[in-house]
């Protein structure tokens, strides 16, 4: 199978978020990738202090998620797509999955979410499984995936052989500008994706937006823990790689004993 992870500018408007998401779409078709996933609340932006992203409403998120079905269906290609989604509790952050023929599968919520997004979205109760051409996958979004694994075990331990993770973590204003991946001077970030691979002996692919000062790069991390994948730092685009179902046994993960810790 291969898979795409999509590595965008912030979106000006939400305009601009879905015509960036159309270059990215047909790119990663052309490279004949079966998945792609965007980052974090990539529609309409994430609501960072220094991004000037358009404000949502329950109409433009739904316009945006059939605009959205419409691009999987003409590239043949199932995609995640991080949105806000409005509930009568109040509004989620949430990563849709979109079916290669542009049907609606679901969505994964955030149920972790960083204390500082307390006041912008309400946390999700529900995890999720979810499958493109025979191929399980579950779905980690950011804070959940960088500081709670458990997130990851468990769609490891319901066979999931990928685990995507939307994130935003950056700034275009200041920060480091990263030259290596993994390297020990770098943030945290990458050395937790690279755990949640190995960890649980499955696939992680783990989208980021293009900034400037990237505190993480878009990956792709191998059951071992290998990158076979990733962004330049400060580039937009999308990266493809080959990935094996086969050597995400899980193993590691179905031989947790939760029993011993209650």
């Amino acid at each position: 199978m291969k898979i795409a992870i999509a590595s965008p500018p912030m979106p000006k408007s939400i305009k601009d978020g879905l015509q960036q998401a159309d270059f990215l779409i047909n790119a990663a078709a052309d490279q004949q990738a079966e998945i792609i996933c965007f980052p974090e609340s990539y529609i309409p932006g994430y609501p960072a202090e220094e991004f000037e992203v358009e404000r949502s409403s329950p109409e433009k998120m739904r316009m945006a998620l059939n605009a959205i079905c419409t691009m999987a269906a003409k590239n043949s290609i199932t995609v995640i797509m991080p949105m806000d989604w409005y509930t009568v509790g109040g509004v989620l952050n949430v990563a849709h999955v979109i079916s290669n023929r542009g049907e609606v599968l679901g969505y994964q919520t955030k149920n972790q979410l960083d204390p500082s997004e307390d006041d912008i979205w309400i946390p999700g109760t529900e995890r999720h499984i979810f499958e493109a051409n025979g191929v399980k996958f579950g779905i980690t979004i950011c804070h959940e995936g960088f500081r709670y694994p458990e997130s990851v075990r468990w769609a490891a331990r319901q066979d999931a052989k990928i685990v995507f993770h939307p994130h935003c973590i950056g700034s275009n204003i200041d920060g480091v500008q990263l030259t290596e991946w993994g390297s020990k001077s770098n943030p945290y970030y990458e050395k937790a994706i690279m755990l949640r691979a190995m960890e649980n002996t499955i696939y992680f692919a783990s989208s980021n937006y293009m900034f400037k000062y990237p505190d993480s790069a878009s990956s792709i991390i191998a059951p071992n823990g290998t990158c076979i994948a990733y962004e330049t730092y400060g580039k937009a685009g999308v990266i493809v790689a080959d990935i094996d179902p086969e050597l995400a046994t899980g193993l590691l993960a179905k031989r947790f004993k939760p029993q011993l810790y209650i």
